[in-house]
């Protein structure tokens, strides 16, 4: 009938038809990425006889390839990779390995990250931390040369990130539950297992000479994502009370819109809103629910350049209902 409205379709209904992975395509992502990325590492490993700039341009692009690893390693966590949960799960604690983190850990403190996501009653669960203007000028001297340092570019993208996957990860983060324990153990030591024989393969230091730049490159990049896709002006906050899922989803996460090479190694997870509307939606389904469906319009859109302002930004104002800077809070005193 012409003139009459039709109904908006329910959000669940539009999201579902993307949440289902198909065998090939996840079979093909995963068999690619690992051979891409066992290649380049190799071709570092040969560089090294010939020079050490000339194994740093391998290792660059490796690194690019183990950020797609763990955006795999991430969605086998949601079990949204394969149908099969036992499979993501197996998948999921084998990548754990390259990506130096453990699998069942990981995967449960990223779960409560998007349970709370954007929730100002629910902070510090699997997220950057993030003071309020009134939670920092309370604060003793301390916490907030403390929460300085962390906020730090230099530091969050530098030593934090790197530390965060080399040392944070070797560590239980809840001691009381005892698959986490497992996990992490589990990990430690196959992990151990696994470096030790690299070593013996292509030598300690040639190992360090790769490995820790790579390591190094992937984490800061990683870390960058997380960070901007919920760390931007504009980016939606509230308390429990107004919280609501849909809203928090397609305001409080950024479509972060990168070339197309950089959108292929990372992931497709620039379209986290997407992600974060329905974690079950595998990464390379993301863009095409994004691009289909007119209600992703709603999402902040950032680009390469407009997403280094968020390197400015540190506390949130609740009265204004944005990120700010240290120097707004001096101001407000």
């Amino acid at each position: 009938m012409t003139g009459v409205k039709q109904p908006t379709e329910d959000w669940h209904t539009v999201v579902a038809r993307y949440a289902r992975p198909v065998l090939w395509r996840s079979l093909w992502q995963l068999a690619s990425s690992l051979a891409l990325y066992g290649a380049i590492w190799y071709g570092a490993y040969r560089a090294l006889a010939v020079s050490y700039w000339l194994s740093l341009a391998c290792i660059v692009p490796a690194a690019g390839v183990l950020v797609r690893i763990f955006i795999i390693f991430h969605d086998c966590g949601h079990g949204s990779f394969f149908r099969s949960r036992r499979a993501c799960d197996a998948v999921g604690v084998v990548l754990g390995l390259l990506v130096f983190t453990p699998y069942v850990q990981w995967s449960r403190a990223h779960a409560a990250h998007h349970a709370t996501v954007g929730d100002l009653d629910r902070r510090g669960r699997g997220d950057v931390w993030t003071m309020t203007i009134e939670e920092y000028r309370a604060a003793p001297r301390w916490k907030r040369a403390l929460y300085r340092l962390i906020r730090n570019p230099l530091f969050l993208f530098g030593l934090g990130s790197l530390s965060q996957f080399l040392l944070l990860q070797r560590f239980q983060m809840n001691p009381r539950d005892r698959r986490n324990a497992i996990s992490v153990f589990a990990t430690d030591l196959a992990l151990a297992g696994f470096v030790t024989g690299l070593c013996l393969l292509v030598g300690v230091r040639a190992w360090l000479l790769i490995q820790l730049p790579v390591m190094f490159l992937a984490a800061a990049a990683g870390v960058w994502l997380f960070y901007v896709q919920h760390q931007f002006d504009g980016v939606y906050w509230t308390r429990h009370a107004g919280w609501d899922y849909r809203t928090v989803a397609l305001k409080g996460s950024s479509f972060y819109r990168l070339p197309r090479v950089l959108q292929w190694f990372t992931g497709s997870i620039g379209f986290h809103h997407v992600h974060h509307l329905s974690p079950r939606i595998p990464n390379y389904r993301l863009a095409a629910c994004h691009r289909e469906n007119p209600m992703f319009s709603e999402a902040p859109v950032l680009t390469l350049r407009t997403s280094l302002r968020s390197l400015s930004l540190a506390l949130y104002d609740e009265a204004a209902g944005r990120l700010v800077g240290f120097r707004r809070a001096a101001a407000a005193r």
